[in-house]
């Protein structure tokens, strides 16, 4: 491989990537409401930041409150690279690093910063009409705090008059998405949130649906005003996307993956899904890309299938036709087109190659 190819590649990529998936940056920085600054205050915001964080990296409400992270729990500083007050929140950076080590020590499983995109339709629906929730609508802050609390990247339409037509309590209400799905392929979006809040006694309460592919979850929730609904909301979704995504100590092993179909706008987001597995690339050879990573089976599957990548097995390779040989992926040509039935990637040591195409 020419030593130009990665940091080049990269920046031509950046300019025509896919939508699809999504980074958390602030996955280890923490908000807590505060009273004051007072120590005791102070000492009980620390814990419950732990608390925030240990279960947006395992989805495990109650991970944080066992025996394993006892220590952690009595010390948090350990963890914490600093904290300073804003308003009358205390935010508190933790150091990644720490973190996943202290809880990988203690056997909890780790859902990493790579997340599935979540679109979100939300319809508030008061005694004066129901109003669908946009971006940079003053309703959407509750809910980007509460994704943000609870380590989710969530996106909202921008409900104009076609979505409003679409976003009625009868489509967010039915069983599957409909036209729902057909007005989301604008955001490229991973998942697909569909909530209908209501307002009554005093008290908020939602009915909510969540696709992720094929798959459908549903919940109900209730808080005391919007900004706790939408927490409670978004506390549901995660703990029913983790158990998806995260994989327990132990449950890695190495893995050869092999790509089909990558041209320079995918290698980036390639790249990004794989780098926390220890993604190595092996070979680049016309569109097929080679690596070697530390995961298991089924988490591979779960994160490429969020770059809408779909697997296939080595009869399948076989069986379909070769296409014409093509050159290289390379910075200074254009992407190619995929390529049928490549050669075998190298097998691992327990001979077993998992096959992926575009």
């Amino acid at each position: 491989m020419r030593p130009i190819f990665r940091p080049l590649l990269l920046c031509l990529s950046l300019l025509s990537l896919p939508t699809l998936a999504a980074t958390v940056s602030d996955l280890y920085q923490v908000r807590e409401t505060v009273a004051s600054q007072q120590p005791e205050e102070r000492d009980a915001a620390l814990q419950r930041a732990v608390e925030t964080l240990v279960l947006r990296l395992t989805g495990k409400p109650e991970a944080a409150k066992g025996s394993a992270l006892a220590q952690l729990r009595k010390d948090p500083q350990q963890i914490i690279s600093q904290y300073g007050y804003e308003g009358d929140h205390l935010v508190v950076d933790f150091d990644a690093v720490s973190t996943d080590r202290s809880l990988r020590q203690a056997g909890l499983p780790l859902w990493g910063v790579n997340r599935p995109a979540i679109l979100a339709w939300w319809l508030n629906e008061t005694v004066d009409g129901a109003n669908m929730v946009g971006d940079g609508q003053t309703a959407a802050e509750p809910l980007r705090e509460a994704a943000r609390h609870r380590g989710l990247p969530l996106r909202l339409p921008l409900a104009d008059l076609s979505e409003q037509l679409v976003a009625t309590k009868e489509a967010l209400g039915a069983k599957e998405p409909g036209e729902l799905r057909s007005a989301s392929e604008r955001y490229g979006a991973d998942a697909l949130l569909a909530v209908r809040a209501s307002e009554a006694d005093g008290k908020w309460q939602a009915n909510w649906q969540l696709w992720l592919g094929d798959e459908r979850e549903q919940g109900k929730a209730e808080g005391a005003d919007q900004a706790a609904l939408a927490d409670a909301v978004l506390l549901a979704v995660s703990e029913r996307l983790a158990p998806r995504f995260v994989v327990a100590p132990g449950a890695s092993s190495a893995q050869t993956v092999e790509v089909i179909g990558a041209d320079l706008s995918r290698y980036a987001e390639l790249q990004r899904v794989l780098e926390p597995f220890g993604a190595q690339l092996q070979s680049v050879q016309a569109d097929r890309l080679i690596y070697k990573v530390n995961a298991s089976a089924e988490q591979l599957r779960t994160q490429l299938g969020l770059l809408q990548l779909h697997e296939e097995s080595a009869a399948e390779l076989a069986s379909q036709v070769p296409a014409e040989s093509q050159a290289p992926i390379d910075a200074s040509q254009a992407p190619v087109q995929p390529q049928a039935a490549p050669p075998a990637a190298p097998a691992t040591a327990s001979g077993e190659v998992m096959y992926f195409r575009w």
